[in-house]
């Protein structure tokens, strides 16, 4: 973590003072590592009939297939009690189901037990979300799809969508253009967080340009490798992954589960006789609370589920995308794994502490702040067919 001689960082909470607890989605079958199954799963949901569908939907105090709820904001789904459902369901999205982990979900509120609408509301192709991880080398996560991972708060950089009204305190880029010389966007301001911010989600900042401006560049390569949106990125020549010898072609329902395994002499990933390499070690040794990111996403593809359950209608083959996305995860892992140092070397001088911010009148942000803003445009569908006033 950054090396900072003062201790009177400000809270992340307060220079991003609107945060939203995670979705909780209270079921397991809704959400994929492919969207082809969660069609197949909608299919055989709504083909049972009474107590059938009513054992493959799993119901909670929440949901159950009487309950009547509205549509998520932005998603075009049936209202109408699932009891009675009939016809296709909602096309998936994507979604970031758990870290580095980009799943799809089938976006029908009726599914999912806290769905959260206010982060729907806000969620575009501008928008960035944060997701606290409780982990120390890596405390936050920054991605351009809706989060549904089990996680802490989380902080979307903006309160609007199409990019507008930044979720920052009142007054801060204001306070920082004056020590800093120039005005930072909120992008630069997210960035500078995603370098400096502390496991005990505190961020120091500085009101030296030269120090910003180095904090605010490894944050956007940072952003960059954790959005994954734009440029692919790569890996040197001679180090990028290849798939040395074929994955495994069988699995899900009567396959047996891929053995997994990692050389680290050779710098090499076994999937049974499937080899992908090179592989850095830092990318296989990268960790999220504890968890090896690269073992959890090949658990989510590969781990066995319950038979006859909804859960299990799942690929009988490895679908080429995943190798694709693997590939790619591998880079990603091991391209910030290189930044790790450069944020543990930064040097913060010429502090802006949490006494100055309150001098200024930046802090405490003003108790709006810490609320949604009011965002609707236009007309929601609540349940059965009618029509939310918000």
């Amino acid at each position: 973590m950054p090396c900072v001689t003062h201790d009177d960082a400000p809270l992340l909470a307060d220079l991003m003072p609107w945060s939203v607890a995670p979705l909780r989605p209270g079921r397991a079958w809704p959400t994929a590592p492919d969207p082809g199954s969660l069609k197949a799963r909608w299919e055989a949901l709504l083909t049972a009939e009474g107590p059938d569908r009513e054992a493959l939907f799993k119901p909670s105090r929440s949901r159950t297939l009487l309950s009547a709820v509205g549509q998520l904001p932005g998603q075009s789904t049936g209202t109408g009690r699932l009891a009675r459902a009939e016809g296709p369901g909602a096309e998936p999205v994507r979604v970031l189901a758990e870290p580095f982990d980009e799943q799809w979900l089938i976006p029908d509120h009726r599914l999912i037990d806290t769905a959260r609408p206010e982060l729907w509301r806000v969620a575009d192709e501008h928008q960035v979300f944060t997701a606290e991880t409780a982990d120390a080398g890596t405390p936050l996560l920054a991605t351009s799809l809706l989060p549904t991972l089990r996680t802490g708060r989380i902080r979307p950089l903006y309160r609007r969508p199409g990019g507008t009204e930044p979720n920052l305190a009142p007054g801060l880029l204001d306070h920082l253009a004056d020590r800093l010389g120039s005005r930072p966007s909120a992008p630069d301001v997210l960035a500078w967080i995603l370098t400096a911010v502390r496991p005990d989600l505190t961020v120091p900042l500085t009101g030296d340009p030269g120090v910003w401006e180095r904090g605010v560049e490894v944050g956007r390569r940072t952003l960059w490798l954790m959005r994954r949106d734009g440029e692919r990125p790569k890996l040197p020549g001679g180090r990028r992954p290849y798939v040395r010898a074929p994955l495994p072609t069988r699995v899900g329902a009567g396959a047996p589960v891929p053995a997994l395994h990692y050389d680290r002499d050779e710098e090499t990933l076994h999937l049974d006789e499937g080899r992908i390499s090179p592989v850095p070690p830092q990318a296989w040794d990268y960790e999220i609370a504890g968890v090896r990111v690269l073992e959890a996403w090949f658990g989510a593809r590969t781990s066995p589920a319950a038979p006859g359950t909804l859960a299990a209608i799942r690929p009988t083959v490895w679908p080429q995308p995943w190798t694709s996305e693997l590939l790619e995860l591998i880079t990603v892992l091991a391209l910030l794994a290189e930044l790790r140092p450069l944020r543990d070397d930064l040097k913060i001088t010429s502090p802006v502490t949490a006494a100055d911010l309150h001098r200024a009148g930046v802090l405490p942000p003003p108790a709006p702040s810490r609320r949604p803003a009011s965002v609707l445009d236009h007309q929601e569908e609540g349940p059965e067919g009618q029509f939310a006033l918000l």
